[in-house]
């Protein structure tokens, strides 16, 4: 015995001096005892027996079928000689039992299981026949050169160099662990087809099928279950030298890793990598730095393969494989430290494309090949199709999505340090994209959409987890966190109201302690929205003005065609040209229609509401006095001294609630439950009430466009997601009124360029919203509340929206004066007139069109608006500082509407105008009509020298009888009405008359009428009327001699003028009234004569 161990250590050290002394094995098992057979070599190998063929217990690919090798019984001693010549000469009977027969049993076992001992005429197979036969099958190896196959048809490799070890060393020629070194070598080196990693992964999966299926009493005691142990781990050793040292056998190393491609195969497939292929090699990465260098090397290039893919290549994978890869520990934290996981310093266009990661995030439909895939020839669909089509890559994207989250949260929930690892790489896409929300945006210079749309969705599936219903967890989220070196980028952003000195200064006081999870995934998740559906959201507004400009590019380029017709080469350059810009047009509306199956897709936007439902809470807990909502109701208007550390926030916390629900609010409104509508109103109110926390009112505008989408019917909901919550909620009908009004007044000045256009877009919106709400009663008794209690606030709202009246009228009547007047042109002039003058009076028409249509509609609701106020409110409307002008600006619009000017009016197709004459005039009657009982309404009426006449009143009468516009009972009061005017103009007019010269020292200097109460201007010192100069700073807050900031306050009375003035009126009263007495007395001394002269002339 001891002569073999010497034979077999000789024959090992000769195989380890061949390797080179690639690594120390472990012994091999024990030696067969003294009474197993051995078989010597003969001396002639053309006589040679030969040995067994190798042959694995059958059994399925899921090791539930596994069969098992038995050692037959030894026969009684009485037979052995009489079985002799029934013994098979090529080595020991195999019996195959079904997995449903116990393995592993002993001789006294088997027989005592047999009911009749029957003699057998095999002989029992040794250990050593058992390892020769098993090793042969598993690693598919022979010493047989005849043998070239298995008995299932596996091409097995000769090992002609340890056969010929063997014989040298007269050893038996059977094959076993101590051999298995050099054996896998010289089998692997020898592959014609298969790769050495192709060999050694089905040498893996055989043999782990087999470990898995052994059974025996006592393993650790088995010498078979050493030898498959062993055998085991000689194969993932190599597979590992395979991967890392492919030199090892014969071939060359590559760039890439040679285990990519077996990742990348389904895990059940003799080349594929299975978990318990991955369970092992990763348990040796603590003693073996090749395994961990080998699959961080094999990932970080499976992840640049996928960098070159997209969704509509074979990507699934490589994100499978991941997925696999991540749920051990150990390779995640080896992974999370590689360099490719996080580059410093690398531009924001590369993170999707050389990081780690970046490659499984970049992965959408927003892709270019993707969106040209699925939409294109837009031309030929319809909308039935592109439906289909949006659905489909939103299907698909969900699936991916979900499979990116399932990757990073198997990463973060490893330990600190991979959790890090991963916030740190979510903060630098994000602090890398800060351009994406530039004006202007080079897409080359950024991160794709589609790669920041992705890392949006997976943080808001990790905010998911704190997000409950009754923000139990909100108190977690800790502001300080961006005063303690975060990993979100803040500093250069626009900051809710502070400037960047008040901002640097707050936040170079860094704070104490240590931030946490919660708080790190709650602001990131702020970041992403901002710079990822945000920008995607400013992305496709950009992209339908881009594709309008270039249709109507087109349009104007085919309009010049005639003049390159008759040049055959122009044309073509012409034609080329136009093509290019169809292409443009093509490729953009493909990319919209695909954006926009991204983001409508319900069930992530529903993550992003919850979240953005979280985000408005914890604003409204900052800005409170209690911190304590929502348990408790937030109290306004808010405390005047403004929390700094609200204040120098970043805008966009609250700028993306506003974008979000935006954009939910007009797309897919039925997802917004009643729960987050409640909070979402309470958020607008409170800050359009307290607009002074928000320096930008573009922002505060945004609030008002929620509400007013919310008020939009939706199917089953007549006054939309909103309009019922908006007359129910106690917090709204206390202060929605007032909020809505406030943002009125402050709308006038937004400090923008295009701030006068702006206001009427803002103002159309509240219109609506009032409108919605003014059939509650709570609503009115409001206004009615601020004309008696808060009169300049009102004041001022009702001389603006005097204002808009007057003007949005005035525009569109000039508009539609041009419209008729340019339609007319162009019809008389015909094709007499030339292309350059006809192409000059179409943009004049056209521009003309535009301005109708805006501001007819404003006109509209301004007029209604009004109308409803003063059918509620006819004291508030009439009050001294609001009355002359209301009268002026009726009588200027009605003389519009029914005045000489009149029949200029009228264009074709005026309901695309949103123009109906019928409709506008009896509600300016209306309004006429709700203010008849107010003496001083009409007195106003009378004064009003520019537009009032009496003809425009009966010309009125005229039309509202043609065409029914109100009913008998009101044009009686309507004619009544009139004839009062009259009345009261004759009165003034003598009134006036009486005065007769007034000094122009009594006069208002601006508006030439005898001041009443006549007041000085501070910086200017001019006299004017009171009512006069609070007029006009009810529009413009200065003084209108000299620009200075002026409050009607500051005025002082001109008490000494005023008692001249009140002098001389009494004294003119007073020589009218000695006047009248004269003449009265005349008449009647002249009437008493006459009845005294009684005699005949």
């Amino acid at each position: 015995m001891s002569e073999q161990m010497s034979e077999a250590d000789k024959i090992r050290n000769k195989r380890l001096a061949k390797l080179g002394g690639l690594s120390q094995t472990s012994q091999p098992p024990p030696p067969p005892s003294d009474s197993s057979p051995t078989i010597s070599p003969p001396a002639d190998s053309s006589t040679k027996s030969p040995t067994p063929t190798p042959s694995l217990p059958t059994q399925d690919n899921s090791s539930t079928a596994v069969k098992s090798v038995e050692r037959a019984p030894s026969p009684p001693s009485s037979l052995k000689q009489a079985s002799a010549k029934s013994i098979p000469q090529n080595g020991p009977r195999i019996n195959i039992r079904s997995s449903g027969t116990s393995t592993g049993l002993s001789e006294k076992s088997a027989r005592s299981s047999t009911p009749i001992a029957r003699p057998s005429s095999t002989p029992p197979e040794t250990l050593a026949e058992w390892e020769n036969r098993n090793l042969g099958a598993i690693f598919r190896m022979t010493l047989d050169q005849k043998t070239a196959q298995d008995t299932h048809g596996h091409p097995l490799q000769y090992l002609s160099g340890i056969r010929s070890d063997l014989e040298d060393e007269k050893q038996p020629l059977l094959l076993n662990v101590s051999l298995l070194d050099q054996g896998i070598v010289e089998a692997a080196s020898g592959l014609k087809k298969a790769t050495p990693l192709d060999y050694l992964l089905g040498c893996w999966k055989r043999i782990t099928r087999q470990f898995r299926a052994f059974k025996s009493s006592n393993k650790a005691e088995d010498p078979k279950f050493a030898v498959l142990k062993e055998a085991r781990r000689l194969c993932m050793s190599y597979c590992i030298f395979a991967v890392t040292i492919p030199d090892m056998f014969g071939g060359e190393a590559t760039e890439t890793s040679p285990l990519v491609d077996h990742l990348l195969v389904d895990p059940e497939d003799d080349r594929g990598v299975c978990h318990e292929f991955l369970t092992e090699m990763v348990s040796r990465f603590p003693e073996d730095e090749m395994a961990e260098e080998a699959l961080v090397k094999a990932v970080s290039d499976l992840s640049r393969r996928l960098a070159k893919l997209t969704l509509i290549s074979d990507y699934r994978p490589y994100v499978q494989a991941l997925r696999l890869l991540v749920r051990f520990p150990a390779f995640v934290s080896a992974m999370v430290q590689s360099p490719s996981f996080l580059k410093p310093d690398i531009p924001a266009a590369l993170l999707e494309i050389d990081t780690l990661l970046g490659p499984f995030f970049q992965i959408s439909p927003l892709q270019s090949d993707v969106t040209t895939t699925y939409f294109s020839s837009m031309q030929t669909r319809d909308k039935g199709q592109i439906a289909n089509a949006q659905t489909s890559i939103r299907a698909t994207l969900t699936t991916h999505q979900s499979d990116l989250y399932d990757i990073v949260y198997a990463i973060i929930s490893v330990g600190d340090v991979a959790r890090g690892r991963v916030l740190d790489w979510f903060a630098q896409c994000l602090n890398s994209n800060h351009k994406r929300r530039a004006i202007q945006v080079d897409q080359r210079s950024v991160s794709s959409d589609g790669f920041m749309l992705n890392l949006t969705t997976c943080l808001d599936r990790l905010s998911e987890p704190f997000m409950d219903a009754t923000f139990s967890k909100i108190d977690r989220i800790d502001v300080s966190y961006l005063r303690r070196n975060p990993r979100l980028d803040i500093k250069e952003e626009t900051k809710l109201n502070a400037d960047q000195n008040a901002s640097d200064e707050f936040y170079s006081q860094p704070a104490e302690g240590k931030s946490n999870f919660i708080s790190e995934i709650f602001f990131l998740t702020l970041g992403a929205h901002h710079y990822g559906s945000g920008a995607v959201n400013q992305t496709l507004i950009d992209l339908d003005k881009k594709l309008r400009n270039l249709e109507k590019h087109i349009q104007e380029l085919e309009a010049d065609r005639h003049k390159f017709t008759s040049d055959p080469a122009r044309l073509a350059m012409f034609d080329l040209a136009v093509k290019k810009y169809k292409d443009q047009i093509e490729k953009g509306t493909s990319y919209k229609f695909a954006v926009q199956g991204v983001l409508l897709d319900e069930l992530n936007q529903g993550r992003a509401m919850q979240f953005m439902r979280y985000v408005s809470v914890w604003l409204l807990r900052l800005v409170s006095s209690s911190n304590s909502y929502p348990k408790k109701m937030i109290t306004i208007p808010l405390p005047s001294e403004q929390p700094p550390v609200f204040k120098c926030l970043p805008e966009y916390f609250l700028e993306d609630v506003v974008t979000t629900f935006k954009f939910i609010m007009r797309n897919m409104p039925t997802i917004i439950t009643t729960t987050q509508s409640e909070e979402l109103v309470t958020l607008c109110i409170t800050f359009l009430r307290s607009s002074e926390y928000i320096k930008n009112p573009y922002l505060k505008s945004g609030l008002v466009t929620i509400l007013f989408h919310g008020i939009w019917p939706v199917y089953g909901r007549t006054k939309g997601i909103l309009g019922d919550l908006l007359n129910s909620m106690p917090f709204a009908t206390s202060h929605l009124l007032h909020a809505l009004m406030q943002f009125y007044i402050e709308v006038e000045n937004t400090g923008a360029h295009t701030q006068f256009y702006d206001k009427f877009n803002i103002r159309y919106e509240i219109f609506q919203i009032i409108k919605c709400i003014w059939t509650n009663t709570i609503y009115r008794d409001r206004l009615a509340q601020e004309s008696s209690q808060n009169v300049d606030f009102f004041v001022r709202f009702v001389n603006l929206l005097l204002n808009d009246v007057t003007f949005v009228l005035d525009e569109s009547l000039t508009a539609f004066v041009s419209i008729h007047d340019t339609a007319q042109f162009l019809a008389n002039a015909g094709s007499a007139i030339d292309p350059e003058t006809k192409k000059e009076k179409e943009e004049v028409l056209a521009s003309a069109q535009g301005r109708a249509k805006s501001y007819m509609q404003l006109t509209n609701e301004t007029v209604s608006m009004l109308k409803l106020f003063t059918e509620a409110l006819a004291t508030s409307f009439t009050m001294p500082e609001i009355v002359q002008r209301l009268a002026d600006m009726l009588d200027y619009n009605l003389d519009a509407m029914v005045g000489p000017k009149s029949s200029q009016l009228k264009v074709e197709n005026p309901a695309e105008y949103h123009f109906n004459p019928k409709v506008l005039l009896a509600e300016l009657v209306d309004v006429y009509l709700n203010l008849r009982t107010k003496e001083n309404f009409i007195l106003a009426v009378a004064r009003d020298g520019r537009s009032y006449k009496p003809t425009n009143f009966e010309k009125a009468t005229r039309i509202l009888r043609k065409w029914a516009l109100k009913s008998s009972d009101d044009i009686q009061t309507w004619i009544a009405l009139g004839e009062k005017f009259k009345k009261a103009k004759e009165l003034d007019d003598q009134a006036e008359e009486d005065l007769g010269e007034i000094p122009d020292e009594f006069l208002d200097p601006l508006m030439a009428t005898l001041m009443t109460d006549p007041v000085s201007l501070p910086s200017s010192r001019n006299t004017v009327d009171r009512s006069t100069i609070r007029s006009i700073l009810l529009s413009d807050p200065h003084d209108p001699f000299n620009r200075v900031p002026l409050k009607i306050e500051d005025v002082l009375p001109n008490t000494a003028l005023k008692a001249e003035i009140d002098a001389f009126v009494e004294g003119r009263k007073r020589l009218k009234l000695e006047a009248t007495a004269a003449e009265l007395a005349a008449v009647v001394q002249e009437d008493s004569n006459d009845m005294m002269d009684t005699t005949p002339g």
